[in-house]
């Protein structure tokens, strides 16, 4: 044994000592890494990333129901249902929802399927938020979707999706309280699922890019942020009035934003109609059956893709919330 451990110092010795100025050591080979991250996306990392809310919509995440939204009636609010699903219906509906992505040349991408699914699954928005650098992780604030992160954390890991933040200590965070306002300039919600804790993790990490956090009070009773403001071109914002914080408005209009109450407060109310997604400057996809929203939209120049939503609205959301944002346009870098 003595001679075999002799015999290898010997033959290790040799070109250990001389590897001063080889490549390994920052010598002649040395290749340095001098690209920053943003410019590695879509490239090692795969495109993605978001810093507006309407610029032209290139790919999304979304979850097709399953059995495990087979829910008896009176587990439905426990649940945070309105009411049961029919799953073939529900189905259906999600299927044409993503037929019209794929027919505006949208990228659809599929939460992988695993064990543990749970029925709330289906509102992809709610479990991450796009930066301009790749995904901030949410922590839902429910028991009842606790732990639907880890599935999507591990879906856009298989995608080369970034996660550049990992909600640490009690902080509860859901993606559709993070908005984009420009690319320097990002505003959050702060309420029953979105804590002044992750508010402050979330904010300390933009800040490290130059971007800028406003952060509002949800009002009480009211899920997301998403459902008070929608952006759909860089000067056109609706907004939910007497729900909406007077000093947001200030700052959309501060940023040179056209500032309009939603189109329709019953139909919005009644029918989600302003749970929406742009798919580009002034284009949307929008729940059928709005006929008021949608003839004030076409109004405002908006071009409007209405798709059914009766059956999947029954568990509290629609495209909106349906759809996780994977990539938008944005400037480079």
């Amino acid at each position: 044994m003595s001679e075999i451990i002799k015999n290898n110092e010997s033959e290790s010795a040799s070109p250990m000592a001389d590897s001063f100025g080889t490549a390994a050591y920052g010598g002649d080979g040395w290749s340095p890494r001098v690209r920053s991250h943003g410019q590695e996306l879509g490239d090692l990392w795969a495109d993605c990333g978001i810093d507006s809310e309407w610029k032209p919509l290139k790919s999304v995440l979304v979850h097709r129901p399953g059995e495990e939204m087979d829910i008896p009636p009176e587990k439905a609010n426990e649940l945070q249902f309105a009411e049961s699903l029919d799953i073939g219906r529900a189905r259906a509906e999600h299927d044409y929802m993503v037929e019209m992505y794929r027919e505006n040349n949208v990228r659809v991408h599929y939460l992988e399927r695993s064990a543990g699914v749970t029925p709330n699954q289906l509102y992809c928005a709610d479990l991450f938020a796009m930066t301009p650098q790749g995904a901030v992780l949410a922590r839902p604030a429910s028991t009842v979707r606790a732990g639907e992160e880890v599935r999507v954390a591990r879906t856009l890991g298989n995608l080369n999706i970034p996660v550049i933040k990992v909600l640490t200590g009690t902080a509860v965070f859901e993606g559709a309280d993070l908005m984009w306002i420009d690319h320097e300039t990002a505003v959050i919600g702060r309420g029953l699922r979105t804590s002044q804790d992750a508010i402050s993790q979330i904010t300390n990490l933009l800040s490290e890019t130059g971007v800028r956090v406003h952060a509002f009070d949800m009002p009480y009773g009211c899920m997301h942020f998403m459902g008070m403001m929608r952006i759909v071109d860089k000067d056109l914002a609706f907004v939910w009035p007497r729900r909406t914080p007077h000093s947001l408005i200030c700052l959309l209009r501060e940023k040179g934003l056209r500032v309009m109450d939603l189109a329709d407060l019953g139909e919005a109310s009644d029918n989600m109609a302003f749970n929406f997604v742009v798919l580009g400057p002034k284009k949307i996809m929008l729940p059928a059956r709005n006929p008021k929203t949608l003839e004030i939209y076409e109004s405002q120049g908006l071009t409007c893709i209405p798709v059914p939503v009766d059956e999947l609205r029954k568990a509290y959301g629609a495209m909106g919330c349906m759809t996780g944002i994977l990539g938008r346009e944005k400037r480079s870098g």
